[in-house]
């Protein structure tokens, strides 16, 4: 059994380097962040989507590991960047596009040049551009990555801080950090609703980020109850399914379905061949 799972994990491997060079089964897809009072849109956040032609949508929590543990997460990162300020670039409003980073790349002072590349080569405004890093990467961070933040900060991209309440950093902690987004996890969102302890997290965190100037975004919200809550403790931005899940930009839908469509086909061609 381990012996498969290495040979799964190398072919995986191989495959996401082969997308990677060729660019036609990675897509961004983009999830609504939007204001918690008017309900109108003030961010995307851009999210990797992988279609395998053979095995079909793969979940980044599958291969992300992969592209960390093998050195291809700048590459992946790069695609993501590239395309997100592109596109956000496009754009006829002033809503800004979040991308996610992961803390493997933090120390080593490649972020920065990857992220002022995109900037320029796609002429979208630095505070246009939101790095999310997650709670969890910040404590492990030395030095050097805080160094790498604060590059981004005085460049003028903001700085949002992910899945806050995982990893247990105080909250005095976060004031000394180059922030100006908090997103509470979306376990302590759904919890809010009945569960005194987790309102209470949830509003400790948008209290805080009144105090620092920072915004906070509730995340993971799916119902109206859990929107009413949030509101209700403080939050600035809200981001879930309750305001629509991530999708495709309108020019990639019919290369994903046709890929769908060539997947559908071989899959049932090789299983007539079993048959």
């Amino acid at each position: 059994e381990l012996e498969t799972r290495i040979q799964d994990r190398a072919q995986l491997e191989g495959d996401l380097r082969e997308a990677l060079e060729a660019e036609d089964s990675l897509f961004v897809f983009y999830q609504p962040i939007v204001n918690a009072e008017t309900g109108e849109m003030t961010a995307q956040e851009a999210l990797i989507r992988w279609f395998h032609p053979q095995r079909g949508w793969i979940s980044p929590a599958d291969f992300i590991p992969v592209a960390e543990q093998s050195g291809l997460i700048d590459k992946l990162c790069d695609f993501v960047l590239k395309q997100a300020c592109h596109d956000t670039a496009r754009r006829n409003d002033d809503v800004r596009v979040a991308v996610n980073i992961s803390g493997v790349q933090l120390g080593r002072g490649t972020l920065a040049p990857a992220v002022l590349s995109a900037l320029v080569g796609s002429g979208l405004s630095p505070d246009r551009l939101e790095i999310e890093v997650t709670e969890t990467a910040i404590l492990d961070a030395e030095t050097a990555g805080m160094d790498d933040l604060r590059r981004l900060h005085d460049m003028g991209v903001r700085i949002a801080l992910d899945d806050f309440g995982t990893g247990y950093s105080s909250l005095s902690h976060v004031r000394l950090l180059p922030l100006d987004k908090i997103k509470i996890d979306g376990s302590f969102v759904k919890e809010a609703v009945d569960r005194p302890e987790s309102a209470a997290v949830v509003k400790a965190v948008a209290d805080l980020g009144t105090r620092l100037g920072v915004t906070t975004v509730a995340e993971g919200v799916e119902t109206q109850a859990q929107l009413d809550r949030v509101r209700e403790e403080g939050c600035v931005e809200i981001q879930g399914y309750f305001f629509g899940q991530p999708a495709p930009r309108e020019q990639d839908v019919e290369i994903i379905e046709a890929l769908k469509t060539r997947h559908t086909q071989t899959r049932e061609a090789a299983e007539r061949k079993t048959s």
